[in-house]
């Protein structure tokens, strides 16, 4: 065991070493054997030609064996797909042997013999490199053999190419027994792959049941996130985790490992698939411009940066008020660069040049001197507070950062003339019950009045749209932490809906919507059907193997309790003020004509509510806003919570 512990910790080149020895050997016993067996008496050449024939089987071997790829293997892992190619190369290295044989012109040769030494070299190769591997993984703390009664009893559903690759990384761990394959393919029912038989969906609860499985593993591409919907609502009934696999790209070399699994993203329980996004959209107003993000360590604007680094910017300006967020994002971009670098090298666009500014977009000052000494030519705007009940709890904070931030940078990008300003908006700007709500649409109003009072190059434009999944402060992260730490799950109303969106698709949807603009467009991103918050909570239960406990199953893992509407919250939210919608050239981005309030009016409500903000007096920041922004109805301090089946949607669902 500890000579096995010894080889494991040798380097690459000393392991190899010792496998072409070992073939060597093998190999040459194997020519000897043939020629015995052959001959019914033990075999010594007698001459030296005979000599040279075999000494030559194990040399052309072992140049074989180099040639095709075997040394590259890992003893401890080699698996079904490894004995493949050692027998292959057996038979291409005794093909050879028998070449060089039979042009010798050595008489007296047995030709049978080829054909033995085949077989006996293929044996014991095999069996060489299975006995060294069994002794390794032994070895191995972090493959401690399992025995039999000890594996996981799992299904694997999807029986295509991933599929049976992770099938293949789970034998090789030994902690793992595949029991069936899941499929929907009508075609593959009842087929048997690598010894494990496919099942069509509706027999997966007797498996489940019969075999004890705990854990379900979905093999379906992410690409068909529908399919991944439909899956996932055909295990939801049944007490298993289900784990899946990352995107085909994110698995290095097409091959699948056991720790490449993971818990299920809410994403896939979304159902909704991917749009391919318009790259001349994604690129047009980025490759070779001078670009700059506010709020660039946030969720979104975290994702737009990483998203705009890729379409070739000349430099990427990071600005965000935050010292850890604009450090780790920081972090984050000079290690995207090092790989941009590399590409570069390769033929591909030149490196971004990349600057971050520590500040706040409330400072005049520096926001002007960053625009003008990098350049700025594009900005996206995604700096703000976001999240209602803190920002309702601090008005005049959110209200100032929020609007007023968006006045400074959207004031100081058209005195500099910046190409083109895309804020980043939310739904909750729709008849706002809240400050949060308020600040957005007020900051929105502030760039329709700015467009439309011309004299200024700058395109001013907005991108609106709802929650985006596992953001900061998401309910997502909320309830994995709470299902993890064993529950309560808290949900604010049974009823309570909303619209949810990946970060990746929302950061591109701005990007590409912003490319559109020509001007104070509001645009308004297709957000697809609404989730039940409740159901959502009870799906991520269930998928983490755990039962929800309630009437009905009062012996169930975890609770959902009802902690009523925070202040300034809805049951809904809403994407239209009104129901001026006109499509554009991408099926998820929709255009709304919304009312605008004159810049020389907006102006002097700005100036008093500035005021009020200065003065902390909220009765007339209340006020203010109700009287600017439409549809605005603050919450009282303890908001009636409507019962179920009370709420109707105003605004429709874009399709």
């Amino acid at each position: 065991m500890q000579l096995a512990v010894w080889l494991i910790e040798r380097p690459r080149w000393f392991k190899r070493t010792l496998l072409i020895v070992n073939d060597i050997v093998m190999l040459g016993i194997a020519a000897w054997a043939a020629y015995t067996l052959r001959l019914s008496r033990l075999y010594v050449p007698e001459s030296l030609d005979k000599w040279l024939l075999l000494v030559a089987a194990p040399l052309i071997g072992v140049t074989v064996f180099y040639m095709r790829g075997l040394y590259k293997l890992v003893t401890r892992f080699i698996g079904p797909e490894g004995t493949t190619r050692i027998y292959v190369a057996v038979v291409i290295a005794a093909v050879l042997w028998a070449l060089v044989v039979y042009m010798s012109g050595v008489k007296d040769h047995p030709r049978s013999a080829v054909v033995i030494y085949g077989l006996i070299a293929a044996g014991l190769i095999r069996l060489s490199r299975q006995w060294a591997g069994a002794a390794l993984l032994a070895a191995a703390p972090q493959h401690k053999p399992v025995s039999f009664d000890e594996r996981k009893n799992v299904i694997i559903y999807g029986a295509g190419t991933i599929g049976i690759q992770l099938l293949r990384a789970l034998n090789e761990t030994g902690g793992y027994n595949t029991v069936a394959f899941i499929d929907a393919n009508p075609s593959l029912a009842g087929q048997v792959v690598h010894g494990v038989k496919v099942l069509r969906p509706e027999k997966i609860g007797r498996v489940i049941s019969e075999e004890n499985v705990k854990e379900v593993l979905l093999t379906t591409p992410s690409a068909l996130r529908g399919e991944r919907r439909v899956a996932l609502r055909a295990l939801e009934a049944f007490p298993v985790v289900v784990k899946t696999l990352p995107a085909l790209e994110e698995i290095a070399s097409g091959h699948v490992q056991v720790s490449d699994l993971r818990p299920i993203d809410v994403e896939d329980l979304l159902g909704r698939d991917p749009v391919i996004p318009n790259l001349e959209l994604l690129s047009a107003n980025v490759r070779g411009k001078v670009v700059m993000i506010t709020g660039a360590g946030g969720s979104i604007g975290s994702e737009l940066t990483r998203q705009l680094l890729r379409l070739a910017p000349r430099t990427l300006v990071l600005f965000d008020l935050s010292e850890v967020a604009l450090y780790e994002i920081s972090m984050e971009i000079d290690d995207l660069q090092r790989r941009q670098q590399k590409e570069a090298e390769d033929g591909g666009p030149p490196p971004t040049n990349v600057a971050a500014v520590l500040g706040s977009v409330l400072d005049r000052k520096l926001v002007a001197r960053t625009i003008q000494d990098l350049g700025v030519e594009v900005i996206y705007h995604a700096a703000a507070y976001k999240h209602v009940p803190l920002v309702e709890a601090n008005p005049f904070a959110g209200l100032q950062n929020n609007t007023f931030g968006t006045l400074v940078v959207a004031d100081v990008a058209k005195e500099l003339g910046v190409e083109r300003f895309v804020l980043v908006s939310s739904d909750k700007a729709v008849r706002p019950t809240n400050i949060m709500g308020a600040s957005k649409r007020l900051a929105e109003q502030i760039l329709q009045a700015l467009a439309q009072e011309g004299g200024t190059a700058t395109i001013f434009t907005m991108v609106r749209f709802g929650n985006v999944l596992d953001s900061s402060g998401s309910v997502v992260r909320l309830f994995r932490t709470q299902i993890k730490g064993g529950g309560p799950v808290t949900v604010t109303h049974p009823e309570v809906i909303r619209y949810f969106m990946s970060i990746p698709e929302a950061a591109q949807l701005v990007i590409q919507a912003g490319t559109m603009a020509a001007g104070g467009e509001v645009f308004v991103l297709e957000m697809g059907t609404p989730v039940k918050i409740d159901d959502l909570a009870r799906t991520m239960i269930r998928l983490s193997g755990r039962e929800v406990r309630d009437d009905s199953h009062p012996d169930g893992d975890i609770a959902i309790e009802y902690v009523g509407l925070r202040r300034g919250e809805k049951l809904y939210e809403e994407l239209l003020i009104g129901e001026n919608t006109t499509g554009t050239s991408h099926p998820r981005i929709f255009k709304n004509s919304e009312p605008i309030v004159p810049y020389e009016e907006l102006a002097a409500v700005l100036e008093r509510l500035e005021d009020a903000i200065h003065r902390m007096d909220e009765a007339e920041m209340q006020e203010l806003l109700r009287a600017t922004v439409e549809g605005y109805v603050p919450a009282s301090s303890a908001p009636p919570v409507a019962g179920k089946g009370e709420w109707q949607p105003a605004s429709r669902t874009l399709h």
